[in-house]
């Protein structure tokens, strides 16, 4: 049966020392699936790629690097953090990562329509959008198919936060936040809502 554990606000260097650390444990068949939901201080990731690139964020973010995909991520209060430590490729339609991106965003579009809130695909990057501007993102790490990492999904930010970083290669201001387009959704009925899709799928 897989785990949920809701974590609250957790510091974003604590929860990438978990996050290894229960990668390792299913790796090993110590623990089942297992799906971390938190949020975190205001915090940009900086991926291999921005890093590659010389991309930073405006100096008045505080940063740290990490090891997954993809370039800028904001994260901070107001937004909707969730790691999968999964163990993929068991079962038809997760030969590749596309594929289990693809199954992630479907979870987050599927939550977002209970909320009343259309989300959809976007040719211009991985993620769920609305209105034309991304509001989830998505970054994996993995480890013998163990997934480390995850999405976030923008429910109330700060005004101008997420806005102000040129998140993985988009131009600033094209991601943002459910509220900033005028769409009101609780996050305990949101988290409640993914929780029950991702558990429909019978991850063990």
């Amino acid at each position: 049966m897989m785990d949920v554990r809701e974590l609250g606000v957790v510091d974003y260097e604590a929860a990438q020392a978990l996050m290894k650390e229960l990668q390792q444990q299913r790796i090993e068949g110590i623990i089942p699936d297992t799906l971390l939901i938190l949020s975190h201080p205001e915090v940009v990731t900086v991926g291999p790629r921005a890093r590659n690139d010389g991309v930073l964020p405006p100096t008045d973010y505080d940063t740290v690097a990490v090891d997954r995909g993809g370039g800028l991520t904001w994260h901070g209060p107001g937004q909707v953090v969730g790691y999968p430590i999964f163990k993929w490729g068991e079962r038809e339609g997760e030969s590749s990562v596309a594929d289990i991106i693809h199954i992630i965003e479907g979870w987050l579009i599927d939550a977002l329509a209970e909320c009343g809130v259309e989300g959809v695909r976007d040719d211009r990057m991985q993620g769920v959008w609305v209105d034309g501007r991304k509001v989830c993102s998505i970054g994996l790490s993995f480890l013998r198919w163990v997934s480390r990492h995850g999405f976030s999904v923008n429910i109330d930010t700060p005004p101008g936060r997420v806005e102000g970083v040129a998140g993985c290669g988009l131009n600033a201001d094209t991601t943002t936040s459910l509220a900033a387009l005028g769409h009101t959704v609780d996050p305990t009925f949101f988290i409640d809502v993914l929780r029950r899709k991702v558990a429909g799928t019978g991850r063990e």
